[in-house]
């Protein structure tokens, strides 16, 4: 009998977790494999290109140039005063790397990363509302192992699809410096994975064998978000008719834990497969079908301050610059599949933001009316396979591209946002670390609907 050479296969490496990388199958990261799946940055770009700061951050007074939605927390809806559209696509590549044995791995792909739309219910009131649909994580991984059990080659492919998406929709109201909020909604979605074992012989024929186990799961949601606004200091120029106003604002906003409702199909069977991965049923050995179990989700919460200037100017109200800091934390012990655990781990990260417009007072100069940001991101993650956590950290920049109205009568606002976050997961104690590329497009478009006619 003769050993298949693994020459053969592009195998990256070995995890520590002993799972190897199939090159050309792999679409994500490997450490998608467990609880949800490789959580996504969910924020707005806006904040993407400010580290990820949500909690204290409420869009307002940009520039005059139409308004985003803050969907990370749902108090900041009381500020809306433009009908907003929002849209977002991010595209994702990586470098995963491994110590022992060495390898390198190069992954990539494009994904959605929200649509909302927020409206004023009541400008007067300072009542807003939000909805939308955003993907929160993606469980996408194929990995090959070789061994040689009993004197043969054995080939083992491991597989996972799906993720957890998140349908929302949401009120905030402010009262003088006060915004409460919530988002309600659902968050659902699949996580299916499987195991193929062939044993490679050139003499004896074997059947392979696949396990896989397929999940489906929903359940309400609840956010609830509250931001406080405090003037320190105001100051009026008569000369130019201007009036600056520093603010600082105080975020907080958390995710209460919530078990989902979710079913499960089981089986193991024998199958023929190809080359290609390819494979047709034989035999079913064990199957259960429709299994109703429960997936216990951890809670969350965030706090942060905001700092800001804004000028109050003949031309309108801008904001000229704001910085802000954030710390969120989830309880992932908590998380129960199935009533199983996994390797998971409290998670936490701490965030810093800038953005600032160098001159949209005047109006002389385009390029001053551009938002420039700019972040820095670190903390633990909640997969921890090795047994020695998994840190991350990077650094953000970001734009706020205001497009040129056709008209200067209409109420039409159009802002391109984009941000390149770039970082590390892992650190010299993990086998495995991941170096990565995150580079986002969103387009906000605002306007004034339902204006009553003066005359008929």
């Amino acid at each position: 009998m003769r050993s298949v050479s693994s020459t053969m296969f592009k195998v990256f490496s070995v995890l520590v977790f002993g799972f190897p990388l199939l090159s050309h199958a792999q679409e994500n990261s490997p450490y998608s494999r467990y609880g949800m799946g490789d959580y996504f940055q969910g924020q707005h770009i806006i904040s993407r290109g400010m580290g990820g700061i949500t909690a204290a951050y409420a869009d307002g007074t940009a520039n005059n140039n139409g308004q985003t939605i803050n969907f990370g927390n749902p108090a900041a809806y009381g500020n809306l005063y433009l009908i907003s559209y929002d849209i977002g696509l991010t595209y994702d590549s990586r470098t995963l790397k491994q110590d022992n044995p060495v390898g390198k791995f190069n992954s990539n792909y494009l994904i959605p990363s929200y649509f909302s739309l927020g409206m004023p219910l009541n400008k007067k009131k300072a009542l807003g509302m939000a909805f939308g649909l955003r993907p929160l994580s993606r469980v996408s991984y194929s990995i090959t192992e070789n061994t040689r059990e009993a004197g043969d080659s054995v080939n083992k492919l491991y597989q996972g699809t799906g993720g957890l998406n998140q349908a929302f929709i949401g009120i905030g109201k402010k009262w003088r410096n006060l915004s409460l909020g919530f988002n309600t909604g659902v968050n659902f979605g699949k996580k299916d994975i499987s195991t193929l074992v062939r044993f490679v012989n050139d003499s004896v024929p074997y059947i392979s064998s696949r396990y896989s186990t397929d999940a489906n799961f929903s359940a309400f949601i609840l956010n609830l978000g509250a931001q406080y606004e405090i003037p320190f200091k105001t100051r009026t120029t008569n000369a130019t008719r201007t009036t600056e106003t520093y603010y600082m604002r105080l975020g907080v906003t958390g995710n209460l834990g919530n078990n989902m409702s979710a079913t499960q199909s089981t089986s193991r069977a024998t199958v023929n497969s190809n080359a290609l991965g390819e494979f047709s049923g034989i035999d079913t050995i064990y199957s259960v079908p429709d299994e109703k179990g429960t997936i216990v989700m951890p809670s969350s919460y965030t706090a942060g301050i905001n700092f800001r200037k804004t000028v109050l100017a003949p031309r309108g109200l801008f904001e000229i610059w704001s910085i802000g800091a954030e710390y969120t934390a989830t309880q992932w012990s908590q998380y129960r599949y199935f009533g199983k655990t996994e390797p998971l781990n409290d998670s936490w990260g701490l965030k810093l933001g800038a953005q600032i417009s160098p001159d949209p007072v005047s109006g002389r100069s385009y390029w001053g009316t551009i938002s420039y940001r700019f972040g820095y991101f670190t903390g633990l993650e909640y997969v921890n396979p090795d047994g020695h956590g998994l840190k991350s950290s990077g650094a953000s920049i970001g734009f706020g591209i205001p497009v040129r109205k056709w008209s200067s009568y209409n109420s039409q606002f159009a802002i391109v946002n984009t941000s390149f976050q770039f970082g590390k997961r892992g650190t010299d104690v993990n086998n495995v670390t991941e170096n990565f590329i995150r580079i986002s497009f969103g387009l906000s478009l605002s306007d004034i609907w339902f204006i009553p006619r003066k005359y008929d």
